[in-house]
């Protein structure tokens, strides 16, 4: 699977691309954004300035609800393979959080940032989340010997930044 991420709908782009599925459109303080899951990646040359594109290394859910947040982490080439094991062996401990709607743990195509993507049917429950034992769990070896951020040299180029989005229905 993968995952188009773009300031204007893809289908507004590309003519050629009416037979695909719906986007999702976000918003955040003026900020509009459009999420799109296809089996395959497009066969049209996308601008890249405001679209990104991932590949879908994991997922559970549904790409929905009302409320989305995207964890952007940059990582060195040399990093890729650690942090993707790091997330396939994931604790799996947000699904049965209410409110929870889908994830997607997404590798950029075309740089070096990866995106964690949950969808929650409220920002409420993605707080909820944050403040619980599922996700002290989860987080659990961040700042250990044992954490993928304290490892010598880093694989983190840039300081992680979050970003968060009303979904529209």
């Amino acid at each position: 699977m993968y995952i188009y991420l773009s300031s204007r709908n893809i289908h507004d782009q590309f003519p050629e691309a009416a037979h695909l599925p719906d986007a999702v459109e976000m918003h955040h303080n003026g900020e509009t954004r459009y999420v799109m899951e296809i089996d395959e990646i497009l066969p049209v040359d996308i601008p890249s300035e405001n679209t990104f594109r991932y590949e879908t290394l994991d997922s559970s859910g549904v790409i929905g609800g009302g409320f989305a947040v995207l964890n952007n982490i940059p990582v060195t080439a040399d990093g890729r393979s650690a942090f993707e094991a790091r997330f396939m062996n994931r604790a799996r401990k947000v699904e049965d959080e209410p409110g929870f709607v889908g994830i997607r743990v997404l590798r950029p195509l075309d740089d070096d940032t990866y995106v964690i993507l949950t969808l929650w049917d409220a920002e409420e429950n993605f707080t909820a989340w944050q403040e619980s034992q599922a996700y002290s769990h989860a987080h659990r070896k961040r700042k250990t010997e044992e954490g993928i951020d304290v490892q010598q040299p880093s694989i983190f180029p840039r300081p992680s930044f979050v970003k968060t989005y009303v979904i529209e229905n």
